[in-house]
């Protein structure tokens, strides 16, 4: 984009970043604290199969969540398919398409299809009346999607799920440390799923989990991620590989006791990206409800092309030409990604209001690689690429 630079230049100068800013750039946490426990398991040379830093982890995990079981994974893919073969969803199970695409993948990988349902009317996430819509004799569950650390209509979902008897399952991914009407998010429906990727608020390097209050589901998961193991030969259940390493634990470990200082950073450089963005036109910043817990992991902003005169797109690789590496999630949307492309090729037609968000949104950079300084220079080059949006559509869109 270095036509971009020189253009912006041109119109009054533009913040230089010498390092690449990244969505989701990974938190650390104290490297020496997790570099003693990575010793710990070298020296004891339990480096997987449930050893002390995962259960550690697990405990820890279902304390804070407020749930009975907490199913520690290699990551969260795994346990969305452990999850929904073990709650025995089959045929059609209604997802969102405004989500990452290994939630639809993890039902396509059993040979469930994945019925797409709209967002709800000026909001991100999955629109209960379109979920009930959808719902045929094929259908046995509902995955639900809290997008950005904000839950998704959890009741409404549920009212659908009672009534239809079908099994409720939420990808909670960007979720953890957040709360619904006031209750922490990881103990609705029958089970709820973590991320625990390099890029998530809490990471393990890779890693996911299964939280559930149900005592039979949690035991049937934790022999379906060992292969179906209850003994050291004996197997009594179909399973997997979906163990999570010891060392992915440590780090899972490390990232707790951070959490405070996380949620800190994140916290101030939403408010300051709220501060600065306000009254840019055409630019509208997705807010956090202060009444609950946030992790403020995600700056979510949508680009009204019709006032700012430039898409979202070149705005984007503008961003890109500054070493600003905003990102568009989750276009183009998991319908219009293969093998749903191919299977529901005019599902679009259903999902208008996901279409037209997925051609606004975009995420900026935050966390703890992130400093006050980035943000206001972030602002600084989106006031300067929109206040000339006309002009650089017209040249370079």
């Amino acid at each position: 984009m270095k036509n971009s630079i020189n253009d912006l230049a041109l119109m009054g100068g533009s913040p230089e970043f010498s390092q690449p800013l990244y969505v989701g750039k990974p938190n650390i946490g104290d490297k020496e604290r997790f570099l003693s426990r990575m010793n710990d398991i070298l020296e004891t040379r339990l480096l997987t199969n449930n050893g002390p830093f995962v259960r550690e982890f697990e405990e820890r995990v279902a304390r804070m969540m407020g749930v009975k079981h907490c199913v520690a994974m290699a990551n969260a893919t795994v346990a969305l398919e452990i999850v929904t073969r073990a709650l025995g969803m089959e045929g059609e199970v209604i997802v969102p398409s405004m989500t990452f695409v290994a939630t639809a993948h993890a039902l396509q990988w059993q040979q469930i299809t994945p019925l797409f349902a709209d967002v709800t009317e000026g909001g991100h996430h999955i629109d209960p009346e379109q979920v009930e819509r959808l719902i045929t004799p094929r259908t046995t569950g509902i995955i639900g999607v809290h997008l950005w650390g904000q839950a998704c209509d959890v009741h409404g979902l549920s009212e659908i799920a009672r009534r239809h008897k079908l099994k409720l399952v939420f990808d909670a991914a960007h979720a953890f440390g957040c709360s619904y009407n006031g209750r922490t998010i990881g103990s609705f429906g029958d089970a709820e799923v973590l991320s625990f990727h390099a890029t998530k608020f809490v990471n393990s390097f890779e890693g996911g989990a299964i939280l559930t209050n149900n005592d039979e589901l949690a035991e049937q998961t934790r022999l379906m991620r060992n292969f179906g193991f209850t003994g050291r030969d004996q197997v009594i259940h179909v399973g997997t590989n979906g163990k999570m390493s010891e060392a992915s634990a440590a780090m899972g470990l490390t990232s707790l006791e951070s959490i405070d200082e996380f949620v800190d950073i994140n916290r101030h450089n939403y408010l300051l990206y709220r501060e600065l963005l306000t009254g840019i036109p055409g630019l509208k910043l997705t807010e956090y409800d202060e009444h609950e817990r946030n992790n403020y992991q995600y700056i979510v902003i949508e680009i009204d092309q019709q006032v700012t005169g430039i898409d979202r797109d070149l705005l984007q690789r503008i961003l890109h030409g500054e070493n600003v590496q905003a990102r568009r999630y989750f276009y183009p949307g998991c319908h219009r990604m293969e093998p749903y492309r191919s299977y529901f090729p005019h599902a679009g037609l259903l999902l208008p209001r996901t279409e037209a968000l997925l051609e606004r949104v975009l995420t900026l950079p935050t966390g703890s690689s992130v400093s006050e300084d980035d943000v206001r220079r972030i602002c600084a080059l989106l006031a300067l690429a929109i206040n000339h949006g006309s002009i650089l559509q017209a040249k370079l869109g």
